[in-house]
């Protein structure tokens, strides 16, 4: 990871992934559109856009706050010190999980810009090319036990690498052309610290059991095609990888 520091701005980056004289122009839509290098674009609390940098389609994603204070306060977060920035966190985090092996995008590049007492951010991250996530793949088809055991062994990855996905949902997990499982959205994730066991499992019981029931409320609203068989398959995969 490198970094750039510049007047009250600090960009995290991937040389190997994005050159430094493209990294400051990076986080701007315009700029990408002036270079006709948008692939396309999302919308969630605010819109993602998909770009085509140097070396891989990737998504440019602005923070903003959800719930009700996100209303009033929507891109704007309390400054202590740059490394404790969402981008930031986010961005190590996710070098974490591709050090050991986990599906998650591949952090490109972070940027903080300080405004004042609070900051705002954005960040960089490699786009899981034909991929869909499992709501969207629910709402047309049903998978395969093979397949929910391989998304509980990808789930059982992230654990082994430590790390809290406080929003572990069926939005946050991807299937690519290939069958791979991808695993996304780790704003506000953390590494545990190393706690005895019984503590260690509460986290990951925590996680699993945010899962079951994102599975549980989208068969009521999106009539996804999911069975309680499908749940025990995920499982299997979690419990086998050793």
């Amino acid at each position: 990871m490198k970094t750039l520091t510049t007047h009250k701005q600090v960009i995290w980056f991937d040389d190997s992934l994005i050159s430094e004289s493209l990294v400051e122009q990076a986080f701007d839509p315009d700029f990408w559109h002036k270079q006709n290098k948008v692939l396309g674009s999302a919308q969630g609390r605010g819109t993602t856009w998909f770009v085509q940098t140097e070396q891989l389609p990737a998504a440019l994603r602005h923070y903003r706050r959800g719930g009700l204070f996100g209303k009033l306060i929507k891109d704007h977060y309390w400054f202590s010190q740059w490394h404790n920035t969402r981008s930031c966190e986010e961005f190590q985090l996710l070098q974490h999980l591709v050090k050991a092996g986990v599906n998650v995008p591949r952090p490109i590049a972070a940027r903080s810009v300080k405004r004042t007492f609070c900051y705002q951010a954005d960040i960089l991250t490699q786009k899981i090319e034909g991929a869909q996530d499992l709501v969207g793949i629910l709402q047309q088809r049903s998978l395969d036990l093979d397949t929910y055991q391989l998304i509980g062994e990808q789930v059982r990855k992230l654990h082994q690498a430590n790390v809290n996905h406080t929003d572990l949902n069926i939005h946050n997990i991807l299937l690519d052309k290939d069958n791979n499982v991808w695993i996304i959205d780790f704003d506000k994730c953390h590494i545990e610290p190393y706690l005895r066991e019984t503590n260690f499992s509460v986290w990951q019981k925590s996680n699993l059991d945010r899962l079951l029931r994102s599975f549980k409320k989208e068969l009521v609203k999106r009539q996804i095609d999911w069975e309680e068989k499908d749940w025990k398959a995920l499982l299997s995969g979690y419990q086998q990888i050793t």
